[in-house]
């Protein structure tokens, strides 16, 4: 077991990202972290900052797209809390790869859901319009600063009404929680490496507002989140 120094960012290429990963690996490697989403809740993360917003939006269905959604496990269980919660809600979803596209759409179908995926690379693209709410989970820190900086000003501009950002803090414990909880939940080699990978890769609280801040989201906020994650909300102003 390597425990690297957490001082600073140690954002290295993640086996995820290379294009040249099986697509049957990478569809483990979804499921494996579908697993740890369901584990972390990272839909009730999101959920009651969505929730509120679409209550004061209640004479039309609130539009919700999520960027890099991987598998969409997170997207279909925020429609399923709408759904129980009796809002009406249009959620997408929008990743770079189509094989993680493909794999949330049958995810969506098979549970009943009415999502939407898409591919879009959110780093090189604009975002598209029309959509109150944009969210993002466990993506920041796949990201060198800078195009942090990008993806955070884009989402802030497509928003009409808030964005959300839910991610990892970097920290010795969530480091040895993503090591064992990786190998627990999942067999998955590339979930092995990427976990606690991510980890190191991952921006302190103090960090990620100086991002904001670069992105001109001065009024963003910070709320730490079990486990060890951090939940950056920006809304725009009436």
């Amino acid at each position: 077991m390597f425990f690297p120094s957490l001082a600073g960012r140690r954002c290295e290429p993640e086996v995820m990202d290379q294009p040249s990963l099986d697509p049957r690996d990478h569809v483990q490697a979804l499921r494996g972290l579908a697993r740890i989403n369901r584990l972390s809740a990272s839909d009730r993360i999101l959920w009651s900052r969505i929730a509120g917003v679409a209550r004061d939006c209640s004479d039309r269905p609130l539009r919700v797209l999520d960027v890099a959604s991987g598998g969409g496990d997170v997207a279909i269980r925020l429609w399923r809390r709408a759904q129980r919660a009796n809002l009406r809600m249009e959620i997408f979803g929008a990743d770079a790869s189509m094989t993680a596209v493909e794999h949330a759409q049958t995810n969506a179908q098979s549970a009943g859901a009415a999502v939407e995926f898409f591919q879009l690379d959110v780093v090189r693209s604009e975002l598209p319009e029309g959509f109150d709410v944009i969210t993002s989970s466990l993506f920041l820190h796949h990201l060198h600063e800078e195009h942090a900086v990008a993806l955070l000003r884009k989402m802030g501009q497509a928003a009409r009404r808030m964005m959300l950002i839910n991610d990892l803090l970097r920290c010795r414990t969530g480091h040895l929680l993503a090591w064992f909880g990786g190998r627990l939940l999942s067999r998955s080699p590339v979930v092995h490496a990427d976990a606690p990978a991510s980890v190191a890769a991952a921006f302190t609280m103090d960090e990620a507002r100086l991002l904001a801040e670069k992105a001109g989201l001065p009024s963003a906020t910070f709320e730490w989140r079990w486990p060890w994650r951090f939940l950056l909300a920006w809304s725009k102003l009436p």
